[in-house]
């Protein structure tokens, strides 16, 4: 007999975090997460996410034993500000059961009925800087630490259950050496002449700290027009300012400014950590941390995590001035594949920035809706 019961203690919340690791053991392409961090996402005194929205976490159980999860979201910013009446999940993970898989669906439904919603859909985080999507194409490539990686069957049940396709994205890669810089060394040159702009490199954490909050301005004004977005708010930022900006390499995080210093564009790339957390293990002690400081330090392949762009400088050439200096910077380190986040397929103004890499589409991914 199958049962779902909510999670509400720490030790429910590590089997609730833990269960992947037993779903996906032996996997050579699953990437764990570290389990502290993830953890700590659905703690409600510290993540910031929760001052906006709303979560109940469940468990699917089988003669005591794990066999599903799900969370069950209600952002609050997305239904009384932007009026979508969207009930989201995700975490959303379990065995070739039917039962299971519907069980779990079953009690996000009710919540989403509950407080009048009109549909539910996912895989889907928080926000925009949480994972998204269930991956339907690409089962043999390894997973990134900033995606959901699933096994096939999971598309047959979200089908069976009278899901339908809502938001489809792609997850692109290409060689760093098709990146030829005479593509867009003259068109900085020129771009920087014309627009008064320059091209901003750090080499040290602190220096990028007064920048953060302008930066994540920029990032929600420059995706405010995409159907899935949802602002970063100002508790949002101090959170991801403190978490995450120390851990990224300076030398890959890029911006472009006027001469007044202000900020026009940003990029945020991240050195592949799929290899170390797959050593790790979810653990950062006793040797997690050491694979994360050495991919830091030394992973060939890199993950371009963010680009944004001032409205009023899009289709101006701007990324010309940031691929230039990804250029020197890349070609310094040695290099040799770039790997992009997923991109919603309808959006064709990131297929144009990367037309002239020779990308690859090596993974498809969807969110799933029906209507409640």
């Amino acid at each position: 007999m199958i049962t779902v019961q909510e999670v509400h203690s720490k030790e429910d919340f590590k089997r609730f975090v833990k269960f992947p690791f037993s779903l996906y053991k032996g996997s050579k392409y699953w990437v764990p997460p570290i389990i502290n961090d993830e953890l700590e996402t659905f703690d409600r005194e510290k993540n910031p996410a929760f001052q906006s929205a709303e979560a109940n976490f469940f468990l699917a159980l089988q003669d005591g034993k794990v066999v599903g999860r799900v969370a069950a979201i209600i952002n609050h910013i997305e239904i009384n500000e932007q009026k979508i009446s969207k009930m989201r999940f995700g975490w959303f993970d379990f065995v070739d059961d039917i039962e299971v898989s519907k069980l779990l669906l079953e009690k996000v439904a009710e919540i989403g009925r509950e407080n009048g919603l009109q549909y539910m859909e996912g895989p889907v985080g928080f926000s925009n800087l949480d994972k998204v999507g269930v991956l339907t194409e690409g089962f043999d490539h390894i997973g990134t630490m900033i995606t959901w990686y699933n096994h096939p069957y999971y598309v047959k049940h979200y089908e069976a259950h009278g899901f339908v396709k809502e938001k489809e994205y792609l997850e692109n890669k290409f060689l760093f050496e098709a990146a030829d810089p005479k593509i867009f060394y003259k068109a900085n040159l020129l771009i920087k002449k014309r627009y008064g702009l320059r091209a901003l490199n750090f080499t040290k954490s602190s220096e990028i700290m007064p920048w953060v909050d302008k930066m994540f301005d920029l990032f929600n004004e420059s995706y405010a027009q995409l159907s899935s977005f949802v602002k970063i708010t100002d508790v949002q930022k101090e959170y991801f300012k403190k978490k995450y900006i120390n851990f990224i390499n300076p030398e890959y995080i890029k911006f472009v400014v006027t001469e007044d210093n202000e900020l026009v564009s940003f990029s945020i790339v991240m050195p592949s950590f799929s290899k170390a957390l797959q050593k790790a293990k979810g653990k950062i002690f006793p040797f997690g941390l050491f694979h994360l400081l050495k991919a830091r330090r030394s992973s060939k392949d890199v993950i371009f995590y963010l680009i944004g762009i001032h409205p009023s400088y899009q289709n101006k050439g701007v990324t010309a001035i940031i691929f230039n200096e990804y250029y020197s910077t890349f070609r310094q380190k040695g290099i040799v594949n770039c790997i992009r986040t997923p991109e919603l397929s309808d959006n064709t103004a990131i297929r144009q920035l990367w037309k002239h890499f020779d990308p690859v589409t090596h993974k498809k991914r969807r969110t799933y809706r029906k209507t409640l």
